[in-house]
């Protein structure tokens, strides 16, 4: 059936139809009763017979009638309900009569017409989305764990740039990951080894391509999915490596500048006092040429302490020997008892870091006794907090304060921060800045114990 539920004439409800058919019916059968007693007297018997042979057949054609159109109606919506299971609603039905079953057919009718709308919303939907996955830069593969096997794992999904960076635009659905990654690259395969997300590049020269790897792990239909985004970001690297030489040649520069001038401005100077006879002036002189020599030493010395960070060498350190040696080159208050667990650290390493975040604790105009260190062991993380009540950080400087060669303050090289975030990140960890109430900053560092 197809069309609308639409009201015909007036409204008749299922009850008073069937009251009016029975009626009907009803005086039918007494008017035929009587007519036959007219015609048979003194014969009750064959005429209530006669009357029932007469009126039966005509109930049951008639009832029958009745009953037929609504088994078929029945039937109707139990063949859409099925279609609407099977995902297709573009069924909808009509009955002739303005009734209860109306007003069913009339809310049938309009549950198709909602999932007809829902249907076609989100195909345009998954449209938009498919347009937009197909079309990202990023290579985008979604990989099924098939269970054990040589072939466990299978591609299910694959944009266009997955297909162009990994199989010179073929289609990859279907075909293992295991078979895949036997003729990708070894940085490819290695990167994809390591567990969690990470850097990688291939080729050599100015051939290099560097990507980035994302990875997710989730549930689809009762299967273990994993999605794997390769981020092409050789071109972002170069614009920021770009921009980054170009402030490390300012500040060197900068810095160079403010030492070198006066420098030259007091050699001059004490030349020409020697000349004249004049050297009472001469050891003020070189001692200031001493101390800008010795600025300009260790200012070139954070640079290349920075550029050369070796690779961790971790070692079990006890946190009571280590704050004891801590504390004989900074100042600080330990807030709480050391945890009494060993952590597996690189300890010359870390206690520069720390030595940085102190050092910066005192240079942000907190007193010294509110300059404080927490160390407290979290699972199998270990917190390091360096607190203080200086003047804190701003939203502005808060968002920069991590990058190197940032710093606020005149003399500042911006390289304690950078210095402590990779030492936290070559740890496997990471460092977090926030403001106190009250006032002051918290650095934190959070490293694997």
């Amino acid at each position: 059936m197809s069309g609308t539920a639409a009201a015909r004439g007036p409204r008749l409800s299922l009850i008073t139809r069937w009251s009016a058919l029975v009626a009907t019916l009803s005086a039918l059968g007494i008017v035929i009763a009587l007519g036959l007693a007219q015609l048979l007297p003194g014969r009750p018997v064959l005429v209530a017979v006669l009357s029932m042979a007469c009126v039966v057949p005509l109930a049951v054609i008639t009832i029958g009638a009745q009953l037929q159109a609504m088994l078929s109606l029945f039937r109707a919506l139990e063949g859409t309900v099925s279609s609407y299971r099977d995902g297709d609603f573009s069924f909808s039905l009509r009955w002739p009569h303005n009734d209860e079953l109306a007003d069913l057919v009339a809310a049938h009718n309009a549950l198709g017409q909602v999932l007809r709308e829902q249907r076609l919303d989100l195909a345009q939907r998954e449209l938009l989305l498919d347009t937009m996955v197909q079309n990202t830069p990023v290579a985008m593969l979604l990989v099924a764990d098939g269970g054990a096997g040589p072939a466990r794992r299978a591609i299910v999904y694959a944009n266009l740039a997955a297909r162009q960076l990994l199989n010179r635009g073929h289609k990859l659905e279907g075909l293992s990951m295991e078979a895949l990654l036997a003729q990708s690259s070894a940085a490819l395969r290695e990167a994809l080894a390591r567990s969690g997300d990470g850097l990688f590049s291939t080729g050599d020269g100015e051939f290099e391509e560097v990507y980035h790897l994302a990875r997710r792990h989730f549930q689809l239909n009762g299967r273990r999915h994993e999605l794997l985004l390769l981020r092409q970001l050789t071109v972002e690297l170069r614009r920021q490596e770009v921009q980054t030489w170009k402030k490390v040649i300012r500040v060197i520069s900068h810095e160079l500048n403010n030492s070198l001038a006066p420098m030259a401005s007091l050699a001059h100077s004490g030349a020409e006092l020697v000349r004249r006879g004049q050297v009472e002036r001469l050891p003020q002189i070189l001692a200031t040429i001493e101390e800008r020599t010795r600025h300009l030493e260790s200012f070139i010395l954070g640079y290349a302490s920075f550029a050369k960070l070796p690779t961790p060498r971790l070692d079990q350190v006890d946190w009571s020997a280590f704050i004891a040696h801590l504390a004989t080159q900074v100042p600080f208050t330990l807030i709480a008892p050391a945890p009494p667990e060993a952590a597996n650290v690189d300890a010359a390493q870390l206690q520069q870091a720390l030595l940085n975040l102190l050092k910066n604790a005192h240079e942000s105009g907190s007193p010294a006794d509110q300059v404080g260190l927490r160390i407290s062991r979290v699972q199998d993380l270990v917190r390091l907090e360096v607190s203080d009540r200086g003047a804190g950080m701003s939203e502005a400087v808060l968002t920069h304060a991590l990058l190197p060669f940032y710093s606020t303050k005149r003399s500042g090289t911006g390289l304690g921060l950078a210095l402590a975030r990779e030492i936290a990140e070559a740890h496997g960890g990471r460092i977090t800045l926030g403001n106190r109430d009250g006032g002051g900053l918290t650095v934190t560092l959070i490293l694997p114990a």
